[in-house]
């Protein structure tokens, strides 16, 4: 909806590939903007040039794990376009496998990035949020956290992956209820298998145990999730989107 986001501005982290990287030109198209923050700085210097023909974008280098990180993140944004209105939470890590003789740091990985980098982003951004949300332009302000359909549908080899996504469907309907009174959205998006780099970090063996699982499906692209972001983002006032729910049209689970 192109200049629904005008005057306002939104950070989005994973922004260096897939989703996230969808999401920030998504958003910029709509008016806004955007901080792209991500580990791989080459590839947000590409994304901020290409996107900076159609608007602002501010490209950071951040390892959202980092508490310290996550909140100079927020604060570099305020300080260089003295707002925030929109937080898209989209960092993540998919290390799928058994329990039985998992790789313990895989597990750890998880929960540092899918859990607690969100929930420091979140704490960081909050006061500005509620700021944003108390006068113009839109008197309203978003978090969108980006989950999963392992974040409602436990499977086996999915564990410790599907308790992150749980914890992040938890803590963003705690922190909605929380929050509503004072015009901060929090919604919740749950892609179903998605063309992205999410799944190659994967070991071998998981690796093929996925291709067999979606191999034969079309699977949805970065686009389509970025879209339901942007419809979120973009409603009126007086609507809240707390959840989506996209998967792949053959995906049956």
């Amino acid at each position: 909806m192109p200049n629904a986001l005008s005057g306002t501005v939104a950070i989005v982290t994973g922004a260096s590939s897939g989703i996230g990287e969808a999401t920030a030109e998504a958003l910029v198209l709509d008016g806004a903007r955007v901080v792209i923050a991500a580990r791989r700085k080459d590839r947000l210097d590409a994304l901020a040039e290409r996107l900076g023909e159609h608007g602002d974008v501010l490209a950071l280098e951040v390892d959202v794990t980092d508490e310290a990180a996550a909140r100079a993140m927020v604060e570099r944004t305020v300080g260089e376009f003295g707002r925030l209105d929109t937080l898209v939470n989209n960092a993540g890590v998919m290390l799928l496998g058994p329990v039985v003789d998992a790789p313990v740091d895989e597990w750890r990985r998880m929960v540092e990035l899918n859990l607690l980098g969100l929930l420091y982003c979140t704490h960081a951004a909050l006061p500005h949020l509620l700021k944003a949300a108390d006068g113009d332009p839109r008197g309203v302000a978003d978090i969108v956290n980006v989950s999963s359909v392992a974040g409602r549908v436990a499977r086996a080899g999915s564990g410790v992956y599907n308790a992150t996504k749980f914890g992040v469907g938890a803590f963003s309907e705690s922190l909605r209820q929380e929050v509503a009174g004072r015009h901060v959205r929090v919604s919740l998006v749950e892609p179903g298998a998605t063309a992205t780099e999410l799944a190659s970090h994967n070991r071998p063996e998981v690796l093929e145990n996925m291709r067999a699982r979606f191999g034969s499906i079309e699977l949805l692209a970065a686009e389509d999730i970025a879209g339901a972001v942007s419809f979120i983002v973009t409603r009126p006032r007086r609507v809240a989107v707390n959840e989506v729910l996209v998967r792949p049209s053959e995906q049956e689970g």
